[in-house]
């Protein structure tokens, strides 16, 4: 049969089945350990924009708030690793895409601002970069 899908294995069924059905919250922030919370969060905002901030009792967290109330955290971890990428023995865990117009101009920008070009390029449409304390994230052709 062309054109029917599984119900069960729809992601939408199993959201809408049951009396606890719908999310339990909402989004509030993605964060990123490292070793020097504000100086991962300014290269990001250098990057994305946004303002940065931190509760005056807390100088091991900081946040980055974006344009229509998205929010990217930096949280100091001691013991702070890269990951490898690609594969290794750390692998990359989460990354983030930014989208870009122009891919040339964008890496010549993020590289500016500390980001480093990993050998290993899987496409051609988006580019795989590691922040300035090893964290993988791309740039994507929109």
């Amino acid at each position: 049969m062309t054109g029917t899908t599984n119900p069960a294995s729809s992601p939408d069924s199993r959201l809408d089945s049951g009396p606890d059905s719908g999310p339990v919250g909402t989004l509030g922030t993605v964060a990123f350990d490292c070793p020097d919370p504000w100086a991962l969060g300014e290269f990001y905002a250098r990057m994305l924009g946004g303002k940065l901030d931190s509760s005056e009792d807390e100088d091991d967290w900081v946040d980055l708030h974006l344009d229509g109330g998205r929010r990217i955290s930096f949280q100091q971890a001691a013991d702070w690793a890269p990951p490898t990428w690609p594969g290794g023995d750390r692998p990359q865990q989460a990354h983030i895409d930014v989208e870009v117009t122009d891919l040339d101009a964008a890496e010549k920008r993020v590289l500016a601002l500390g980001a480093r070009k990993v050998d290993h390029q899987p496409g051609a449409s988006w580019r795989v970069f590691l922040d300035p304390v090893g964290h993988p994230f791309c740039l994507c052709a929109c």
